[in-house]
Parts: C-alpha cells; sequence; structure tokens
C-alpha cells in the first residue's frame, strides 16, 4: 500500500498498488489536483485517520531527529497514517523522509532525490554558540534562540 502526500496528486503519481491519503491532503490541493483526490477516492482509495496515539509516537520521533518544528499537522497525520497501515509513504518532503526512516517506515520519492542518509539534526544556540541536541525555546545558558543545524 502507498500512503500519498499532496506532491503525489501534484506530480500525477500512478501506482498498481492499493493507495490511501488523509482528509488534511485534499484540503491542502486546489484545482485539478484536488479533482484528482476525488477521483482517486472514488477508484478505490482508502482516506484513513491516524489514531493519536500514533500521531504522538510520531512527534516524539520527530522531536529526536529535530524535525518537529518543520513538520506540519498533515505531515505528522500522513508518517502516522503509513506507520499503522504499514505501508510506504510517496513524499518529496525531506523532514518527512527523515521521520519516516527513524519509525522504519518505508518511503518512495515522486520529482526529488530522496534523503542520503537519516540525520539528528543539532541546534545551536544564535548567541554563545553553545550546541545541544534537543531543540529548546532558548539557550539554558545565555537566553537567546537556537536554531537548527546540520549534523555533518
Amino acid at each position: 500500500m502507498r500512503i500519498l502526500d499532496a506532491s503525489a496528486f501534484i506530480h500525477e503519481y500512478h501506482t498498481d498498488d492499493e493507495t490511501a491519503s488523509i482528509p488534511l491532503v485534499k484540503e491542502e490541493l486546489t484545482g485539478e489536483h484536488a479533482f484528482r483526490f476525488d477521483a482517486l477516492e472514488g477508484a478505490g482509495m482508502h482516506v484513513h485517520i491516524p489514531g493519536q496515539g500514533t500521531v504522538d509516537k510520531v512527534l516524539r520521533a520527530a522531536g529526536e531527529t529535530g524535525d518537529r518544528d518543520v513538520l506540519s499537522e498533515t505531515d505528522t497525520r500522513l508518517i502516522a497514517a503509513a506507520f499503522e497501515l504499514d505501508a510506504t509513504l510517496v513524499t518529496d518532503d525531506y523532514a518527512m523522509q527523515n521521520v519516516a526512516e527513524r519509525l522504519n517506515v518505508g518511503v518512495e520519492v515522486i520529482a526529488q532525490d530522496g534523503i542520503a542518509e537519516q540525520r539528528t539534526w543539532k541546534f545551536q544556540c544564535q548567541g554563545c554558540g553553545r550546541e545541544f541536541d534537543e531543540d529548546k525555546e532558548r539557550c539554558p545558558i545565555c537566553g537567546m534562540e537556537l536554531s537548527r543545524k546540520n549534523p555533518a
């Protein structure tokens, strides 16, 4: 089974496998892309609403990788749906790919290259320069904001 992100509808993704998506994806689509969602739903695409426990699990994983602040609610729920349905997530979003990989959810990319490696982001204080493994509202040392930093 394939779980379809908005990019699948925008790039006219085709598969012979069963498909599913979530209601929030339809809300992101306009025009012909929204009609494509409706057409696939009419042809048998499953519309899934993941459980809150799974959504919370995805949020914890996103916190561990440092992607929590860049994932939208739609992104989080799509990953949760793929996790619950033991399906492959179809997306071009790098943060979603990173979190999905942390949860051992398969990913298929459409129009972009996929991620080359799974990352756990670091966070650096914009004031004193100290690095932290997890995101915080402010630096506990000097009080400045933290920014996400590539760990490489």
